[in-house]
């Protein structure tokens, strides 16, 4: 299909071929664009505006499951535009409250948060070492804070399925730090690995879950020497050891703060492709990794994993 475009001179005649088309052959057409080109031809004239706000135009930019992923609240809007539009401008809760959905508004695509309540987190069971809590900012009811491990083990899956076909992903840690300070997480690096399940990573880098140079923290010593976890016990070995044995092969991805009050670090990114991934069961998983070091950590709130469209640049 022609990409029409409005402001330039050639998509001017564009514009005005399309708008002597009868209005439903227009809206054939619209719904083969993305929603952002709905909008933009939308300014064409009252004809073309008519036809690209059908419902036959935002059926098609519609995931085919948006009616029993939000059947209560489809019924309070007067076109399909309308529930498009509520679901690219705030997420829904889904499967039992565990995960989150919205749309990407300019392509439609499928975008997800999973709850920590949703992911396997080593020790969570263990009040001593991690527990759950409410926080006003989190879109869930509970979130996940780290109280003290020395063994840090994040992971997850997602069906391939329940994401847009044909589109690179990006996944990211939601996280932030809580009012008392954290400790062991601004130079320590941790594995984050993204792949297919049984598969080799598509992505692996390291991260640090609060940017690098935060501390001194409490459980270090002071001067030239750092105290560090022998599992039962405390050693104080010389820094510059620490800082060899951590040396990566690659850069060290940091959070970077969203917005909306919490902070959030790249993991890696996937292709997710045309074929059939979803009928054979196949899933992308990932996971978040420091446990060679033994170094204590403390003082992370942890809300969860989003996986969303990659942006050019990423």
């Amino acid at each position: 299909m022609e990409q029409i475009q409005v402001g330039g001179g050639s998509s001017r005649n564009g514009a005005a071929r399309l708008d002597t088309l009868p209005e439903d052959c227009i809206s054939m057409v619209v719904s083969h664009s993305w929603p952002r080109d709905a909008c933009v031809v939308a300014s064409v004239s009252k004809t073309v505006k008519s036809a690209a706000e059908s419902d036959l135009v935002w059926d098609k930019f519609l995931p085919p499951e948006y009616s029993s992923l939000v059947p209560p609240r489809s019924l309070d809007f007067s076109s399909k535009k309308e529930i498009y539009m509520s679901l690219a401008d705030d997420s829904v809760l889904i499967d039992d409250g565990k995960k989150s959905f919205w749309l990407e508004k300019a392509s439609g695509k499928k975008c997800y948060m999973l709850s920590a309540m949703d992911l396997n987190i080593a020790w969570i069971d263990r009040p001593l070492y991690w527990k759950w809590k409410k926080d006003p900012e989190s879109k869930f009811e509970k979130v996940a804070k780290l109280r003290h491990v020395c063994w840090f083990e994040i992971r997850g899956k997602i069906s391939c399925g329940m994401l847009s076909k044909g589109t690179h992903y990006s996944v990211y840690a939601v996280l932030k730090i809580g009012g008392s300070g954290s400790r062991g997480l601004d130079d320590t690096p941790m594995e984050a690995l993204v792949g297919f399940v049984g598969e080799e990573a598509a992505s692996k880098t390291f991260v640090l879950l609060e940017p690098k140079g935060t501390y001194p923290r409490g459980g270090y010593s002071s001067g030239s020497f750092r105290e560090v976890s022998t599992g039962c016990s405390w050693i104080e070995i010389p820094v510059e050891e620490v800082e060899e044995e951590r040396e990566t092969d690659g850069s060290v991805e940091e959070p970077k703060e969203r917005g909306d009050g919490w902070s959030e670090v790249k993991l890696g990114n996937f292709y997710n492709g045309d074929g059939g991934c979803d009928d054979d069961g196949n899933k992308i998983e990932f996971s978040i990794m420091g446990t060679e070091q033994g170094d204590w950590k403390s003082g992370l709130i942890f809300q969860g994993v989003e996986i969303r469209p990659k942006k050019e640049g990423d």
